[in-house]
């Protein structure tokens, strides 16, 4: 039975793909609507970072054009780590229950409902190289793992989006902000069983435009435990003011370090390919 293991995988897939031909997956059915942030509250000093800032937001149902204005507090999808009044955000819920709406960043997110049957693919492949290796030999790792190595570089949006984040920041406006409040979460570590404390400090900052922005922030703050009330400098893109940092230099050598390692996996990959396929067409050569 151990030699149909690749059914398992491959099962999922061919079901999740005929689900999403057939318009029925979650995603599908889901009502989709651009919702608006009307008010923005401070989260409190101390607090937890996962809920993200608590928001009051507005939306139009698409279907019946009844309005709701709902809070964000609680699980409603991800969590908003930058909020001024005024921004429009995502939001997904099952047909006809909007008060179990869901925030999505980043845009609207998968609509098609492939991202499970995607999964299930990318497992099997990875199933099929390790068969692959365990019944013929190594060199079936150096081809089939390289070339997953190659395709995941080839499709990664990470230099896309290191692109298009360099660009904004090209015509950033500096600003004064403050830290207006620093989050606090405990994690414990698994191996030494110590307590990990995290901190991320609340910035908050007002555009030239008058939009006063609340931001989460990812980093870029030395000490962010000791950073209560600290003023700070924030450049943000003007067309979008999620787009910010506190230090453009680093922020670029970031976006550079990532491309970097995308290149690197790019390289690797095809290089081993290429060695794996060699070593299988000239045997002797192993």
């Amino acid at each position: 039975m151990l030699e149909f293991w690749w059914a398992i995988p491959a099962g999922l897939a061919l079901l999740g793909y005929a689900r999403s031909l057939a318009g029925v997956t979650r995603a599908q059915r889901a009502v989709w609507a651009k919702a608006r942030i009307v008010a923005v509250q401070q989260p409190a000093h101390g607090d937890s970072r996962k809920p993200g800032i608590p928001v009051t937001l507005t939306f139009q149902d698409p279907g019946t054009g009844q309005e709701f204005t709902l809070s964000n507090a609680g699980k409603h999808g991800d969590a908003i780590e930058e909020a001024w009044v005024g921004r429009e955000i995502d939001v997904c819920y099952p047909p006809g229950q909007p008060l179990r709406f869901a925030v999505v960043r980043g845009g609207p997110g998968d609509r098609t409902g492939r991202e499970g049957p995607d999964c299930a693919v990318m497992l099997l492949l990875i199933g099929l190289v390790i068969h692959a290796t365990v019944r013929w030999g190594w060199p079936w790792a150096l081809l089939g793992f390289g070339t997953l190595l190659t395709a995941a570089a080839v499709l990664s949006p990470d230099i896309r989006i290191v692109r298009a984040r360099n660009a904004l920041l090209a015509s950033a406006v500096a600003v004064p902000a403050r830290v207006v409040a620093v989050t606090r979460d405990v994690h414990t570590d698994d191996e030494s069983g110590r307590d990990i404390v995290v901190h991320a400090p609340v910035i908050a900052f007002t555009t030239h435009e008058g939009a006063h922005v609340t931001v989460l922030s990812g980093g870029g703050i030395p000490d962010p435990g000791r950073s209560l009330h600290r003023a700070l400098t924030i450049h943000y893109a003007p067309a979008d003011p999620a787009v910010h940092t506190p230090d453009l230099a680093a922020d670029r050598r970031s976006g550079a370090l990532n491309i970097a390692f995308v290149v690197a996996l790019l390289l690797a990959g095809t290089a081993a390919a290429v060695v794996g396929a060699v070593m299988l067409w000239h045997p002797g050569r192993g």
